[in-house]
C-alpha cells in the first residue's frame, strides 16, 4: 500500500478524535481526500477492505447466540423494517425525481426500490465500533442491536448472492450435515492449539479457508461462510478470547474499507444534494427502529438505545449499490450517493451515541412514558433479596472475591453479570448470581441498594463499565461502601475521585498476593 494512504488516513483519523468524534469519519474523509488529491483504489486496499469486512462478521458471529437471532425482537424488527424503510426510501428517491435534479430523472420505481433497499440497512461496522467502545456488547439492548444488523447482514447476503444470478451447487445443503458434524473437531483443535498465535492462526484458517473458500466453493457467498462459521464456535469457552485477538487486526483492515470508500469516486452538486436530502429521512428511519422495538415489549431506554446505536446508514448498502451498478441497473453516480449519505450519517450518529444516556434523561422526564403492565424477561428490574453484598461483574476476580466473602456473609452475598451463559454456570456451582445489566441506567433506577446493602464491589474488566456504575452509584446517594478493580494508576484516581472507597490494583496486589504466599508457606 502507499504510504501516502496511510499518512493521510492517520492524519485525518486523529484530527477526527482529537475533536471527539469515532476515527472512522477521519478515515471516510481521508478517502476523499486521496481521491481530490488524484489517488484511486487498487488490489491491494479491495483486498484488504473485503478482509475486514469478512473478519468483522467472523467476530461477531463469536460473540452471537443462534437464539438471540430466532427472537422476535430481533427477526420480527429486522424483516419489518427492511420492508417498511424500503417503502420509504423509495417513496424518497421517487420525490427527489420530481425536484428535477438530472441524477434522478433516470430513476425508475424498479430502481428507487432497489435503493431503498441498500439505504434500509444500519451500519455493523459503526454500531460494534460504538458498542465496544462504551463496553455495551453484551448488553440487553446491544445484543439486540447486533442481533438486527446480522439479520440484515443476512438479507444483504442473501440479496448479494441472487443477484449474481449463480445458483447454489446442489452441495450447498450438504453444509447442514458437514458443519456440524465438523464441530466437535473443530473445537478439539483450539483446545490442543494452546492460547496463542496458532489458536488465532487456526481461527483464520476457519474463517477464511473453511467458511469462505467452502461457501464460494458451493456458490454461496463467502462473507456469509465466515459469520457461520463465527456462530459454531460461539459456544466454545474460547471464542471471548479469540474475539479478543481479532479486534485490532480487524480493526485495522477496516481503515482500508473505509478509504476504499472516499475513492470511489468524487461527489458531484447532485449527488450532494440527494445525500443531505436522505440525511433528513433518517430520523424516520429511526422512528420505525424505536416503534418496531417499542411493540415488543422493551422499556423506552432499551428500544432508544438500540435505536441510535442502528441511525445511520450501512456498508453493506454501498455494497449493494455498488453491485447493481456494475450490472448496469443504476449509475454510479447512485453509489456516490450512498457513500455521501453514509459518510454524513455516521457524522450525525457518533455524538447521538456518546450522549445517548443524557437524551434518555431528558426524553424521560419530558415524556414520562407509561409504565408497560408486562415487560420483556430480559427488561425486568432486578431483586436483590437479602444480599448485604453486590459483587458486580463475576469474572475471576468476582468470583474469587465471592468465595473470599462467603466466610463473613454466608448466604448474604449476590453476584451480577451480564453474561447469561457465566450466571447458569454459576448458579449450577451454588453460587449466587444473576444476570443484571450494570451499565444500563435503569438498573440502578429501579433497585433499591439503599436499603439493604453494605458493600458493592465493581469488578468488571472494563474501566469504563466501573466508572459508569460508580457514577450511577453516587447519583443513587448510596450510604454504604464501594470498592473497585483497576489496572493502570491513573484508573485509580478517576474512581477515587468519582467517590470509590478503596481500589484494587489486580496487577499489583497479584505480584503482593505472590510473593506473600511464597513466603508464609516457606515457614
Amino acid at each position: 500500500m502507499d504510504p501516502v494512504f496511510i499518512a493521510i488516513a492517520f492524519g485525518c483519523g486523529l484530527a477526527v478524535y482529537l475533536i471527539k468524534l469515532p476515527p472512522l469519519i477521519g478515515f471516510l474523509a481521508a478517502g476523499f481526500v486521496l481521491n481530490a488529491m488524484g489517488y484511486q483504489s487498487n488490489t491491494t486496499l479491495d483486498t484488504l477492505a473485503n478482509l475486514g469486512v469478512t473478519l468483522l462478521l467472523f467476530s461477531i458471529g463469536l460473540k452471537l447466540d443462534i437464539k438471540t437471532l430466532l427472537k422476535k425482537e430481533v427477526w420480527g424488527t429486522a424483516s419489518g423494517h427492511v420492508v417498511l424503510s424500503t417503502l420509504l426510501f423509495t417513496a424518497v428517491l421517487l420525490a427527489v425525481k420530481t425536484l428535477g435534479f438530472s441524477l434522478a430523472m433516470e430513476l425508475e420505481w424498479r430502481q428507487a426500490m432497489l435503493m431503498g433497499f441498500a439505504l434500509s440497512f444500519s451500519s455493523t461496522v459503526f454500531a460494534v465500533k460504538v458498542l465496544e467502545e462504551r463496553s455495551d456488547m453484551n448488553t440487553f439492548y446491544g445484543r439486540l442491536a447486533i442481533g438486527v444488523l446480522v439479520m440484515q447482514d443476512l438479507f444483504a447476503v442473501a440479496f448479494l448472492t441472487a443477484s449474481t444470478g449463480k445458483i447454489p451447487s446442489p452441495w450447498a445443503l450438504s453444509l447442514l450435515v458437514l458443519l456440524p458434524l465438523l464441530r466437535p473437531l473443530f473445537y478439539r483443535i483450539l483446545e490442543r492449539a494452546g492460547h496463542g498465535e496458532l489458536q488465532t492462526l487456526f481461527a483464520v484458517f476457519l474463517a477464511l479457508v473453511v467458511g469462505v473458500g467452502g461457501f464460494e466453493l458451493v456458490g454461496l457467498k463467502g462473507d456469509l461462510g465466515a459469520l457461520v462459521i463465527g456462530m459454531m464456535l460461539a459456544p466454545h469457552y474460547s471464542a471471548s478470547s479469540l474475539a479478543k485477538s481479532f479486534f485490532n487486526m480487524k480493526e485495522l483492515f477496516l481503515v482500508a474499507f473505509f478509504l476504499s470508500i472516499g475513492l470511489n469516486g468524487m461527489p458531484t452538486s447532485d449527488a450532494l444534494w440527494i445525500a443531505l436530502i436522505l440525511l433528513l429521512a433518517l430520523p424516520v428511519k429511526s422512528l420505525l427502529y424505536y416503534l418496531l422495538y417499542a411493540r415488543c415489549g422493551l422499556r423506552m431506554r432499551t428500544s432508544l438505545l438500540a435505536t441510535f446505536s442502528l441511525t445511520n446508514y450501512s456498508e453493506f448498502g454501498l455494497i449493494v449499490a455498488a453491485l447493481a451498478a456494475k450490472q448496469g441497473l443504476v449509475s454510479n453516480d447512485w453509489v456516490i450517493v450512498a457513500s455521501i449519505a453514509l459518510a454524513i450519517s455516521f457524522v450525525a450518529a457518533a455524538p447521538l451515541n456518546s450522549h445517548n444516556e443524557n437524551i434518555y434523561r431528558r426524553l424521560l422526564g419530558r415524556l414520562r412514558p407509561r409504565t408497560r403492565l408486562r415487560l420483556h424477561p430480559d427488561d425486568m428490574p432486578l431483586e436483590l433479596g437479602n444480599a448485604r453484598v453486590l459483587i458486580i461483574g463475576m469474572g475471576r476476580i468476582g468470583q474469587g472475591a465471592y468465595m473470599e466473602l462467603e466466610n463473613h456473609y454466608r448466604g448474604q452475598i449476590l453476584g451480577i453479570d451480564s453474561d447469561e451463559k457465566k450466571v447458569e454456570l454459576l448458579q449450577k456451582l451454588n453460587i449466587n448470581a444473576i444476570k443484571g445489566d450494570a451499565s444500563d441506567s435503569d438498573f440502578w433506577d429501579k433497585t433499591n441498594i439503599n436499603g439493604q446493602l453494605d458493600y458493592i464491589f465493581l469488578a468488571m474488566p472494563n474501566h469504563a463499565g466501573n466508572l459508569y456504575a460508580l457514577e450511577q452509584i453516587h447519583q443513587a446517594d448510596f450510604k454504604g461502601r464501594v470498592a473497585a478493580i483497576i489496572r493502570y494508576p491513573e484508573e485509580g484516581a478517576q474512581l477515587r475521585d468519582m467517590g470509590a472507597d478503596e481500589v484494587f490494583d489486580i496487577y499489583e496486589e497479584a505480584g503482593s498476593g505472590f510473593a506473600r504466599h511464597v513466603i508464609e508457606h516457606a515457614r
